[in-house]
């Protein structure tokens, strides 16, 4: 739950009114663009743009 929080933004009571199928599908779309970044980051710059 932190984990989602920290990345959107969003309380508690937001996240917590998620169904647990819907809080573990904003966990692995967050995971996806922590590792797009990374990898871009490797390979150079990187724009915001370039993760839609």
């Amino acid at each position: 739950m932190s984990f989602i929080a920290y990345y959107f933004h969003w309380s508690k009571e937001e996240i917590l009114q998620m169904p647990h199928w819907e809080r573990i599908r904003w966990c692995e779309e967050i995971s996806k663009i922590n590792r797009k970044v990374s990898e871009d980051k490797d390979e150079g710059s990187i724009s915001l743009l370039d993760l839609l």
